[in-house]
Formats: structure tokens, sequence, C-alpha cells
């Protein structure tokens, strides 16, 4: 049951917002970049985003957003494109996406079609067409690569399987990460940042989903199982990307600990100008402000009553905007800290390569 739940909230999120990706801001890593503007330079002219609904958006420095690949009208791919899915996976899916909303457009299947882009472009290029909106060839082995995915494979059985069950196939997902850097890395991809995953147990959406007694609650409100099981995949995967450096040592391949950042402000909002951490601005009511039944903007009659999921009327208090998803202040802050360059392991000189600006 909790499969439908948690993948029809991530249908229920406004598609447009996962879509734009550059310059780029991925919510597990917001990573920003511009060629040439008024306000400075960045050395990677392109990103090319791959992840699943937590890759978000944000424009920093004034270059045009990132077209999703699949747009077909009005696309500009100058600058990177976007492989991200609604509810994308890292391991391909076993059953269909009108069963569990599970996204057909897994990790492999963004890589395929990073990869046709690629062959298509160059392809072009080589016969002498020069389209204003195709980037150039230098750009692929330029650009900076980021994945933000692997959430929707941790939880999106959680609720059937548990923990443990969940945990036999985690270091397939982080094994497969790992692939695809290599993979990447062959298609002349150099710098390479991957985020690990939030702590889903201070989450409103899974406080009121998953199975927990009063025990299992820290002293912030969160779950301590479900964020341990979090934790222990994040050092799965920073040991797999330890390995792939070993084997590609002229590539910056970064760990980026996103995790440490969403932990802080879920825990001690007030501190980083919040107000709540584990209640979302927008539901229908009680201790965290969600309800499956009626997703964030819904209307729903129930026992014969119209129940209404609205926000809140001061969405910058919040960390939490519909109970899985960050608010654009919580973003924002994210944004922020990952740009000071702290949580890169190992340290890479972000400031140094772009001219970056406070996002707010």
């Amino acid at each position: 049951m909790w499969a439908m739940v948690s993948m029809a909230i991530e249908r229920k999120v406004v598609h447009l917002e996962k879509w734009i990706v550059c310059a780029a801001a991925v919510v597990g890593l917001m990573i920003f970049c511009q060629v040439e503007s008024s306000q400075g330079k960045c050395a990677f002219p392109a990103i090319f985003n791959f992840g699943d609904s937590n890759s978000d958006t944000a424009q920093a420095f004034g270059l045009p957003f990132l077209s999703p690949y699949l747009q077909s009208l009005g696309s500009d791919f100058r600058h990177g494109a976007n492989y991200a899915s609604d509810a994308g996976t890292v391991l391909k899916p076993n059953t269909s996406q009108y069963v569990t909303g599970i996204s057909p457009f897994y990790l492999g299947v963004q890589y395929s079609e990073m990869l046709d882009f690629k062959v298509r472009v160059l392809d072009l290029l080589s016969k002498g067409k020069k389209l204003e909106y195709l980037p150039n060839p230098e750009v692929f082995s330029q650009a900076l690569y980021t994945l933000d995915i692997g959430q929707n494979d941790f939880t999106s059985k959680l609720g059937e399987i548990g923990i443990q069950g969940v945990k036999q196939f985690l270091p397939q997902v982080a094994s497969q990460i790992g692939e695809t850097v290599k993979a990447l890395y062959k298609e002349g991809a150099r710098t390479i940042f991957v985020a690990n995953l939030a702590p889903i147990g201070c989450f409103p959406s899974f406080l009121t989903e998953l199975p927990h007694n009063q025990s299992d609650l820290d002293g912030y409100g969160c779950m301590i199982s479900y964020n341990n099981a979090v934790v222990d995949y994040n050092n799965l995967l920073k040991e797999q990307l330890e390995e792939v450096r070993k084997v590609l040592p002229d590539a910056s391949v970064i760990y980026v600990d996103s995790h440490a950042i969403k932990l802080e402000i879920f825990t001690n909002p007030t501190k980083h100008g919040f107000k709540y951490g584990i209640k979302a601005c927008c539901g229908t009511g009680g201790d965290y402000n969600f309800s499956s039944e009626v997703f964030c903007s819904q209307n729903k009659t129930l026992n014969g009553i119209v129940v209404t999921a609205s926000a809140c009327s001061d969405p910058s208090s919040y960390v939490s905007w519909d109970g899985i998803h960050n608010t654009d202040a919580a973003n924002i802050y994210i944004a922020n800290e990952i740009l000071s360059g702290k949580y890169f392991q190992p340290p890479f000189p972000l400031s140094t390569l772009c001219d970056l600006q406070p996002i707010g």
C-alpha cells in the first residue's frame, strides 16, 4: 500500500518544477553554473542531470533552465539536458507504472537517453549542421554531471517488506550508481556529483504512514530505525564511490552529503530561520499536516465531508512543503550550504571554478 501512497505523492508535485534544472539545482545536490554573464564565469558550460523528483530546480546566474530531454517543443540543449523522471528509480522496475506508480524511466533508461542524445548531436554536427539549440561537441567532456536518485528504491516497498527487506537490495542500488558513473566516464564525463539520500524518518509523509512506535522516535520526533537504515545505505554509496575513484583517477567523483544538511534543518529548524521541521505546510491537519487520502491542493469528500489540502500562509517557516518535498525556503538553505563546499567528499574547488553567488 505504501508504494502506491509514495508514488501518488510524487505524481501530485508540479511537474514543471521537477523537470527544469540549470543553471542547475538539484535539491539533493543544488549545483549552479554559468558560462558567461554579467555576474561572472564558470568552468562548466553545461549540466547533465539524472534523478527522480528530488531533482528540483532554481536559477542562480541567468542561464536558461535545462530543458527536459523528452520535451519536444522549445527545448534548448546548449547548456545540457535533464533526464530526471518523476518517481524514478536506480533499479529497473519489476512491475507496471499503473500498478505502483514507479516510473519506467529508471537510471539505466536515463543513461541510454543521454547516450542517444550525444550520438545524435555528434552525427548532426559531423554532417555540418549547426543547430543553435544543440551543444558543441566539447561540452560533453566539460560538463558537470549530477545524480540524485535512489530514494524511490528505498521507500517504494518499505511499508510492504520493512527495513530488513529493503536492505537486501540496497547494495545493488549503490553498485548500479557506481557502474553508471563509470559508464558516464567512458562517454567523456570527468566531473560527476552524486547526492546521498535524505533522512526519510523525518519526512511528515513517512511519519504518518510508516509503522513505528513512540520508542522509535528520537528527541526531534524523527524515526530512528528508518534514519539509521538511510545512513547504512549512504555509507554503502560512499564506499562504492571510493572504489570507483580508484579506477578513475583522473575524474572528480564527488559524494555530496546533502543528508547532513537536511537532517540539520529537520531537527533544528529554528536555528536556521524555520519554525516547523517535521510538519508539512500544505495538508489537511494533524500532527504532521499530511494525509495519504488528500494530497496537497486536492479536494476530496471523506465520510460526507469535503476535505481540502491547502497551503499554509507562511511556507517560508516550514522545511517540508507537502510532506515529502521541501519548501523553496528549505531548498535555498540547502543550496547555499552545498555551494559553501563543506559537504563535498573529497573536497572540490567549486568556488574557484565558478563565480558563485548566494541564492535567495
